[in-house]
């Protein structure tokens, strides 16, 4: 059994409308990122899926200096803990909230 560490984190990513498009392009081609929603006044819901809590920082400095970005702010950050290869474990009761911002 192996055991690994999943960070779980939204943001919300506000940037300049005009450009919402290729925002979402930018944000798209990070692997640990996936959107699940956005609004025509350029804000964009973004959950990461990470192995570490520094992949976390790194990826929302990275959305954060992107082009036409004016903000990235994590609102939410959750820690799996203790999971294993096994596709049946869906690892509920190893997961520890980190908090809420």
């Amino acid at each position: 059994m192996s055991l690994n560490e999943v960070h779980i984190s939204s943001l919300v990513v506000h940037c300049k409308a005009e450009y919402l498009a290729e925002v979402k392009a930018q944000i798209e081609q990070y692997d640990n990122a996936e959107i699940y929603g956005d609004s025509e006044e350029g804000k964009i819901v973004v959950v990461l899926e990470t192995e570490n809590q520094g992949f976390v920082t790194d990826t929302i400095d990275a959305i954060n200096n992107l082009p036409n970005v004016l903000n990235a702010a994590l609102v939410y950050h959750q820690i799996e803990r203790g999971l294993d290869d096994d596709e049946n474990n869906t690892g509920s009761n190893h997961s520890q909230l980190e908090g809420e911002v």
